[in-house]
């Protein structure tokens, strides 16, 4: 099997498809359609970060591509249900980088709360400006949570024992931590917080779900943050609310549009404005965070190859599945109708094939049915590949 690793995954994902017998292309830059195009012909398995998109284009070339890792959170840069269709699984990293980015988020607040990146700035031009104006503790502070996953959530119990005061708002229904107060609407938070952050997930229903009418209801000098995607925020309108004043501060680490690989240029309204802080898509960027991510999503497509697990997809259907010491593995991939289990076993039994293991998750449009044999004629393998709702089929041995 050959792989293909883009936009810099870290090494230790390459090492582990390597001791599992998979031919690695290492690349450090996103691609293009077409290049991604011309690049999976004759791959496995491909693994790419939050600035290559796998297209329905893409898929539809690329016709040996089995599995896609996501080594990031988002998944919004694949056509998921495509993918689906053709029997790719997709996997990402939900939870490996969720520390590194509250990290990012706490140091921002305090900087922008002390306005340190302007102090900064002040001495670098050789101005010495001691004085506390607009400067504050964060203990105490506001904070509006918008998006309470496993970011939205930790960042709440961190800003806690900072002694920030936490309050969050999400379309589910989801547990408080610690003593965070629930808004009801996205409006409640807003009149409440004095510092509001976002970490909400890449669904194109968010585009645009934060802009002028939405600034407007936010307290006078609040402090504002993005680290969840570019598309969600108008930032002209944020850059007018700075410039008036009524937004005293805010912090951005995605953008609608980022350069594709290191030392591009790059251009934001944001640019230039005080007490602004502009970072690369780095939330996620920490050593620790890289390589987790890459140990992460780089055994789940191993162990996809290797076994036929899909534990924690985000587009077919789970199954976890033990290693087989022996035998052989049928994994069949079809569409979800009614019978279709009978079928692949009414072909078993035509060819006397004795089953000793089945597993059977569906999700949506999708099925997905792991059969363990001890033999298997070629013709009951033809036979299941033949039939009209057959997906993918693989033979594991």
């Amino acid at each position: 099997m050959k792989a293909l690793l883009l936009e810099s995954i870290h090494p230790l994902a390459e090492s582990i498809l390597r001791d599992a017998g998979i031919e690695v292309d290492v690349r450090t830059g996103a691609l293009d359609e077409s290049e991604l195009i011309d690049a999976l012909r004759g791959v496995d398995l491909v693994g790419i970060r939050s600035k290559t998109e796998i297209t329905p284009a893409v898929l539809d070339k690329a016709t040996d591509l089995k599995a896609i890792g996501a080594f990031c959170i988002g998944t919004n840069q694949i056509a998921l249900g495509d993918a689906a269709g053709k029997g790719v699984v997709a996997f990402n990293a939900p939870f490996s980088n969720t520390r590194s980015v509250v990290e990012l988020a706490i140091a921002e607040i305090i900087m922008m709360a002390r306005r340190l990146t302007e102090k900064d700035s002040s001495l670098h031009d050789g101005v010495w400006d001691k004085n506390a104006k607009g400067s504050h503790e964060i203990r105490g502070r506001r904070l509006g949570i918008v998006g309470y996953g496993n970011i939205g959530s930790q960042l709440s119990v961190v800003a806690e024992m900072l002694g920030l005061q936490v309050y969050f708002y999400d379309t589910d229904d989801k547990l408080a931590m610690g003593n965070a107060h629930r808004c009801d609407s996205l409006d409640e938070l807003l009149g409440i917080a004095e510092v509001v952050t976002l970490h909400v997930d890449g669904r194109s229903g968010n585009a645009g779900f934060f802009g002028a009418e939405q600034f407007a209801k936010m307290r006078p000098r609040s402090l504002f943050l993005n680290l969840s995607r570019g598309f969600v925020v108008d930032y002209e309108s944020l850059r007018d609310n700075l410039r008036s004043g009524h937004i005293a501060g805010a912090a951005v680490d995605v953008f609608p549009s980022e350069p594709k690989k290191r030392g591009d240029a790059f251009t934001s309204p944001l640019q230039g404005i005080p007490n602004v802080i502009l970072t690369p898509h780095i939330g996620g960027s920490t050593e620790e965070a890289q390589e987790d991510i890459g140990r992460f999503v780089a055994t789940k497509l191993r162990d996809y190859v290797d076994r036929g697990t899909t534990t924690l997809s985000v587009n077919l259907p789970s199954l976890t599945l033990e290693a087989r010491p022996g035998g052989r593995r049928i994994s069949h991939l079809h569409v979800n109708t009614p019978g279709v289990l009978a079928k692949v076993n009414s072909i078993f039994a035509a060819h006397g094939v004795n089953i000793e293991g089945q597993l059977l998750n569906t999700r949506g449009e999708n099925g997905y049915v792991v059969t363990d044999v001890a033999e298997l004629p070629d013709a009951a393998v033809e036979e299941l590949r033949a039939m009209p709702e057959t997906i993918r089929l693989r033979v594991i041995d």
